[in-house]
């Protein structure tokens, strides 16, 4: 055996258990909730998952910003047939269509309490959003591209408060 190619093999095994030490140590930090590149645009919020079924049932993973908690989504059928189903237990539920009555996401929201204070800011990730609010009048932003629209509502229980926000852009 030559001394190149045993330097070679060495530097092979080397690189491979630096790699498998690399993607465990990785693999432990996302599992321990430990990964990191936060988002300064979500600072206020907890987001521990994606916008898939993490609740089961197909309900997407319920969000946190300040004290109002919401999910978003839809795309998918479990997930569209899962949010129209909460919405009897969440004081407000919102809809996002575009042309065609086509189910929307990426739309910007926007709620303000009776006082002018911003109680959320966040992105839709499909045509349905459930907020947890409490009782109380607010006054929601839904921005789609460069479309602003916004309603009044009046949020007195779950399930009781509903808007629905249509745009004639794709």
């Amino acid at each position: 055996m030559t001394m190149t190619s045993t330097t070679g093999k060495l530097a092979a095994t080397l690189l491979a258990t630096a790699l498998s030490a690399g993607l465990a140590s990785g693999a432990w930090a996302q599992a321990a909730g430990g990964a990191s590149g936060a988002n300064p645009a979500s600072a206020g919020t907890s987001d521990t998952g994606s916008a898939g079924n993490s609740n089961g049932g197909g309900l997407p993973q319920v969000q946190q910003q300040g004290d109002v908690s919401y999910t978003s989504g839809g795309v998918g059928l479990d997930e569209s047939h899962a949010l129209q189903r909460e919405q009897a237990h969440w004081p407000l539920s919102l809809r996002f269509t575009g042309p065609t009555a086509d189910y929307l996401s990426g739309v910007r929201v926007r709620i303000v309490g009776g006082k002018g204070g911003e109680v959320l800011n966040t992105e839709s990730m499909g045509p349905y959003m459930l907020v947890k609010l409490p009782p109380g009048s607010y006054t929601v932003y839904a921005k789609y591209k460069d479309q602003e629209k916004k309603q009044a509502v009046s949020v007195s229980g779950p399930g009781n408060a509903k808007a629905a926000f249509h745009w004639n852009i794709q």
